[in-house]
C-alpha cells in the first residue's frame, strides 16, 4: 500500500501524525515531512485515520 502527500497544501493542524504517529512525521516546523511513502498492510487502518483526520485532505491511501 502507497499514502501520497501534498506538503505544500498541509497547514500543520498535525492530526494526521496525532492520529498514526507510526506513519506520519512532522518536520521541525510542525508540518507533515515527505510526499508519500510505501507501508505495511497491516496500517492499513491507521492510514485511513490519518487521512481522515487531515482538514486539508492533503493525504490519499492506495491500495
Amino acid at each position: 500500500m502507497r499514502l501520497e502527500i501534498d506538503p505544500a497544501l498541509c497547514q500543520g493542524h498535525a492530526r494526521c501524525a496525532a492520529v498514526a504517529p507510526e506513519l506520519f512525521e512532522l518536520d521541525d516546523d510542525g508540518y507533515i515531512a515527505g510526499r508519500g511513502r510505501e507501508f505495511d498492510p497491516a496500517l492499513e487502518e491507521a492510514a485511513r485515520k490519518g487521512a481522515r483526520a487531515c482538514p486539508e485532505k492533503v493525504i490519499t491511501v492506495f491500495e
